[in-house]
């Protein structure tokens, strides 16, 4: 049997488009000579809707794009993923989170998702009801065992018991040939290679060859890495297509190559490279956006962001502007136009020093007798955010914030200044890992000029200011925050790894007393385990101390 994997990037609530996206697919598999085409998790609605689907009319108008592609699959059968309806009779979630099996023009057979994730980035708990069986789909002399992302988890890989039931078991129990697999699986750092490991110890374990589709795409703060896959039952990944990018491959199961297919874009750098030049590509086109503006500070941050933005969206839909304090180093300036040269993106210089000496003598009654401080390092980021704004609504243009992950952890950032935009592109990336792929960018050429990755950070709001004044060394704040807030450990725990008691306790107040900035910063894309938004849900006031 030749199975055809369609790894498509879908648009939530686009029902014609992504009907036309899977029809498009569809025939291309065909053209390859595909017996079977599979496709993503929640392919003809895009994953995840969220609330969108307790709107009257979302999944009354996904079934009628259904019926419709049900009406078009003539050839070969298609292998869908949808929402539909539970029945209204039984108690139970309104929906099921669902996969068609189409042919001949019809609705032959569904399946319906059996376990619900509620951990992390899911909550799908609170739209779908699970399926209450699992049973093979018969299909021209072969047992087909259909299974829905979560599915097909082992235990191992969830880190504690979730569920009472194991539909790969269940399946496999009644006799099956194949096991196909539609999956919407977000990407981050070490997942895709997760997902190798656990695919093949699958399909060993089943005795059957196993097939993957996972989609592609940004979807708000989520990227879908693809990395679509075919194990064989030998416990071996035979295929594997690339990450991060759209495509269509068939292959038969029954001549599958011989050795293990190799990992595309195995280095670090370059997975996080492609998850966000995709993530930030999908969220600016997906919204109705052309091009994007950014504050160019000479600094590594927002040379990382521009770079990002240049190959998401070509040089010419990219603005930068630099906008010199009376602090700033005349080599930041020199810095942002020798970046925006190299990029070949716009770079417009305009200085804040007047608006500043204004915002400072208009208050100057009121802050009579009192000393300059923060405050008045927050007017020049604030007046700063004001200028970004107004370029960004007199053109139409998207406004990427700059701020790395460090920096967001302990509310290093001024809120309605540095932190005004609409996406915060490298928001889930800590400070060392902002130098390891700016390095990696550099890697065959001077893009990111060398002096703004080796000359120490700093916000230049104040005179001679390094950002090692007021944080620690980014190296122990990484390691520290890796500690605290992806693996959940307290102060105490922390400390008993060798760290500074007195360290330790400050990251942690400070991290926990600006999660109020958090809650109203732009969205970030998530490209590590536990990244601050759609994952991670803090209470803004709590008394917890640990």
């Amino acid at each position: 049997m030749k199975v055809g994997i369609a790894q498509i990037n879908g648009v939530i609530g686009d029902f014609p488009g992504n009907a036309k996206r899977l029809l498009q697919a569809y025939r291309e598999c065909l053209e390859q000579g595909a017996d079977l085409v599979i496709t993503p998790e929640l392919s003809l609605a895009g994953y995840p809707p969220r609330d969108l689907v307790f709107k009257s009319q979302f999944v009354p108008k996904c079934l009628q794009a259904l019926d419709y592609l049900a009406g078009e699959i003539k050839e070969v059968p298609l292998l869908v993923g949808y929402v539909d309806h539970h029945e209204r009779e039984r108690p139970g979630k309104p929906f099921r989170n669902a996969a068609a099996f189409l042919h001949h023009g019809s609705i032959v057979a569904k399946v319906w998702k059996t376990l619900l994730p509620t951990y992390d980035v899911f909550d799908e708990r609170r739209y779908f009801e699970p399926g209450e069986s699992c049973e093979p789909i018969l299909w021209n002399g072969l047992r087909l065992g259909v299974t829905i992302c979560e599915d097909i988890w082992p235990e191992e890989y969830l880190q504690r018991p979730l569920y009472d039931r194991d539909p790969v078991q269940e399946l496999c129990a009644q006799g099956i040939d194949v096991l196909l697999n539609l999956s919407a699986s977000p990407f981050h750092l070490g997942k895709p290679e997760t997902r190798r490991e656990m695919m093949a110890g699958i399909a060993k374990e089943a005795g059957v060859p196993l097939v993957y589709a996972n989609a592609v795409g940004g979807q708000d703060q989520l990227v879908f890495d693809g990395h679509s896959l075919v194990a064989s039952p030998d416990g071996r990944i035979a295929v594997q297509m690339a990450g991060f990018a759209e495509g269509c491959l068939t292959v038969d199961l029954d001549a599958l190559p011989p050795g293990e297919a190799p990992l595309p874009q195995p280095v670090a750098a370059g997975q996080l490279h492609d998850a966000l030049v995709l993530g930030l590509r999908d969220y600016v086109r997906k919204c109705g956006f052309r091009s994007v503006c950014l504050g160019l500070s000479g600094g590594i941050d927002s040379a990382l962001t521009a770079v990002l933005a240049a190959e998401a969206l070509g040089a010419e839909n990219v603005h930068g502007l630099t906008m010199p304090s009376p602090f700033s180093s005349g080599g930041s300036v020199d810095d942002s136009v020798a970046l925006a040269k190299n990029l070949g993106i716009r770079c417009d210089t305009v200085p804040i020093a007047g608006t500043f000496a204004s915002v400072k003598t208009a208050m100057s009654p009121l802050f009579a007798g009192t000393r300059e401080d923060v405050t008045e390092e927050n007017m020049q980021a604030r007046i700063r955010g004001l200028y970004l704004m107004a370029l960004s609504n007199k053109f139409g243009q998207l406004l990427l914030t700059t701020g790395n992950k460090s920096e967001l952890a302990v509310g290093y950032c001024t809120i309605y200044g540095d932190m005004c935009g609409g996406l915060a592109v490298i928001s889930d990336l800590p400070k060392m890992r902002v130098y390891e792929l700016s390095r990696w960018i550099n890697r065959d050429r001077e893009i990111i000029p060398w002096n703004t990755i080796d000359k120490p950070p700093s916000a230049e709001l104040r005179p001679d200011q390094k950002d090692q004044d007021t944080l620690p060394a980014y190296e122990i704040l990484d390691a520290i925050l890796e500690l605290y807030v992806e693996q959940h450990l307290s102060a105490e725990e922390i400390v008993a790894q060798g760290h500074e008691e007195h360290l330790v306790r400050w990251i942690q107040r400070r991290v926990d007393l600006n999660e109020w900035k958090r809650q109203q910063a732009a969205p970030g894309l998530r490209v590590t385990s536990k990244a601050f938004g759609v994952g991670r849900r803090m209470p803004i006031v709590q008394g917890f101390a640990g």
